[in-house]
C-alpha cells in the first residue's frame, strides 16, 4: 500500500510588519496656522472659534502650542516662555488690558474649545504651570493678567482643571523668596471673590491642598501668623484672616486635646494636669470658655462606654466626674463658666442617645463636687438659653431643683 506524500512548499514568503510611520513634529507650522486664523478674523474670538472648529489642525499633537498662541500670540521657544520666531498676532491674553471684563471673553472662548476637545485640558494645565513657574520673567502687569485669568478659569469652572496641579509651581523657592507667589495669590483671591463666595474659595483651596499651607506662599521673613494677618487685612481680605485664625485655633486645640488625653490615660497627678492645661491655654491664648468645653470633651471621650448597659454608663460618667472634679473646678472660676459647662453637658446629652438620661445625675454629681454652684443650676433651670432638649432636661432635673429650693428655704 503506497502512502501519499504530503505536499511541500517550494519556497516561503516572509511577511514584514508594517512600520508605524509618524510625521515629525512641526509645532512652528501649526502655530503659524493658528495665528493666521486670528489675523483672518481680526481677533474676533467668536469667529476664531468657528474657524478652529472647521479646521483640520492636529490639536491632539500640538495642544500646548495652541494655548501658547492664545496666551502670547505665538509659539514660545522650546523649554522657555520667551516668544519664538514666526508669525504673531496681537490679540493674545498678554496683549490685552489687565481687567477682568477684558480677559473673561478669552476664558469663555477656551471653555467653548474645551467642550468640543476636552482632551486639551491637560495641555492648558501644562502651559499655565509653565507660565506660573516663570513669573519672574513677566512684567508686573502680565503677572496681574495671569492671576485674573487663573481666577476666571475657576469661577467659570473649566471642566477638569485641577487647582493642585495649577498652583504647585508657585511654591518654587525663588518665586516665594521674591514675594511673587504671595502677590499672585493675593490677586487671585481678590479676583476670585468678585464672582464667587468665600466658601467656594475655601473649596478651591481644599482641592488644591492649600488650606493649611497658605503660609508657604510667604517669604521666610514674613512667614508668621502676624505677617499673614497684617498682609491680608491690608489687602481687604479679612475673611481669609478670620478663616486662618480659626484653622490655627483648631490645630492648637487638637494638640491640646491630644496632650490632655495622654495625661488622663496615664493617670497623671491632677495638679500636674492643671498646670499643663493652664500653660498651654496661656501660650495659645485660648478663651476660658473654650478651655472648659475642651476639658469636658476630653473627659467624656476617655470613658469606655457600654453599648447597652445604661446603669454602667451612668456609673462610668459619675466616676469620671468625681475623679477629675478638681480639674474642672480649677477652670470653672465664675458663674458664666459654670453655666457654659452646663450648656456643654446639655448639648452632649441631647446629641448622644446613650447619655440622654444622664443629665440630672451628672449635674447633681458636679454640684456635690463643688464644680457647679446652686445659683448656676437654678439660673439654668429658670432661664437657660439653649433649646436643645431643654424641656426634657428641665423636667428630669426638677426633683433636684425642688430639693435645692427646699434646702434654701430651710436655711
Amino acid at each position: 500500500m503506497s502512502s501519499k506524500e504530503k505536499p511541500t512548499l517550494g519556497g516561503t514568503r516572509i511577511k514584514t510588519r508594517k512600520r508605524n510611520i509618524t510625521t515629525p513634529l512641526d509645532p512652528s507650522t501649526f502655530a503659524d496656522a493658528v495665528v493666521q486664523l486670528y489675523l483672518d478674523n481680526a481677533g474676533d474670538l467668536e469667529l476664531v472659534a468657528k474657524s478652529i472648529e472647521s479646521s483640520e489642525l492636529d490639536f491632539s499633537r500640538y495642544g500646548e502650542t495652541f494655548f501658547e498662541v492664545i496666551f502670547i500670540g505665538g509659539r514660545t521657544q522650546p523649554g522657555t516662555v520667551k516668544p519664538d520666531e514666526g508669525e504673531r498676532h496681537s490679540f493674545s491674553i498678554l496683549d490685552c488690558e489687565p481687567i477682568r471684563e477684558v480677559i473673561l471673553p478669552y476664558v469663555l472662548y477656551i471653555q467653548k474649545i474645551l467642550r468640543r476637545r476636552p482632551f486639551l485640558i491637560k495641555s492648558l494645565e501644562n502651559v499655565m504651570r509653565k507660565f506660573l513657574q516663570s513669573l519672574e520673567l513677566f512684567e508686573e502687569n502680565d503677572r496681574k493678567k495671569l492671576a485674573i485669568f487663573t481666577s476666571l478659569t475657576f469661577t467659570q469652572k473649566l471642566s477638569g482643571l485641577q487647582p493642585e496641579t495649577v498652583f504647585q509651581p508657585l511654591l518654587k523657592d525663588s518665586l516665594v523668596a521674591k514675594g511673587l507667589s504671595l502677590s499672585f495669590m493675593t490677586d487671585f483671591f481678590k479676583e476670585y471673590l468678585k464672582d464667587s463666595s468665600f466658601d467656594d474659595l475655601i473649596l478651591i483651596l481644599k482641592k488644591g491642598k492649600m488650606e493649611d499651607n497658605l503660609l508657604e506662599f510667604f517669604p521666610t521673613a514674613k512667614r508668621s501668623p502676624e505677617g499673614f494677618s497684617e498682609h491680608f487685612n491690608k489687602e481687604g481680605l479679612t475673611a481669609l484672616v478670620e478663616y486662618n485664625e480659626k484653622k490655627m485655633f483648631e490645630v492648637k486645640l487638637k494638640e491640646m486635646k491630644s496632650v490632655l488625653t495622654t495625661l488622663i490615660a496615664e493617670e497623671t497627678d491632677i495638679s500636674e494636669v492643671i498646670e499643663t492645661v493652664k500653660q498651654q491655654a496661656k501660650e495659645s491664648k485660648f478663651p476660658d470658655i473654650e478651655v472648659v468645653r475642651m476639658l469636658w470633651d476630653v473627659l467624656m471621650d476617655a470613658i469606655q462606654w457600654s453599648g447597652k448597659n445604661q446603669q454602667q454608663n451612668v456609673n462610668s460618667a459619675l466616676r469620671q466626674v468625681k475623679a477629675w472634679a478638681k480639674l474642672l473646678n480649677a477652670f470653672c472660676t465664675s458663674g458664666r463658666l459654670e453655666l457654659e459647662l452646663m450648656y456643654k453637658i446639655q448639648i452632649q446629652c441631647y446629641e448622644d442617645a446613650k447619655l440622654m438620661k444622664l443629665f440630672p445625675e451628672i449635674v447633681r454629681s458636679l454640684y456635690d463636687q463643688d464644680v457647679l454652684a446652686e445659683d448656676t443650676i437654678l439660673l439654668w433651670f429658670r432661664r437657660g438659653a439653649n433649646p436643645k432638649g431643654r424641656q426634657t432636661f428641665v423636667k428630669a432635673l426638677e426633683p433636684f431643683v425642688n430639693w435645692l429650693e427646699e434646702a434654701e428655704e430651710e436655711e
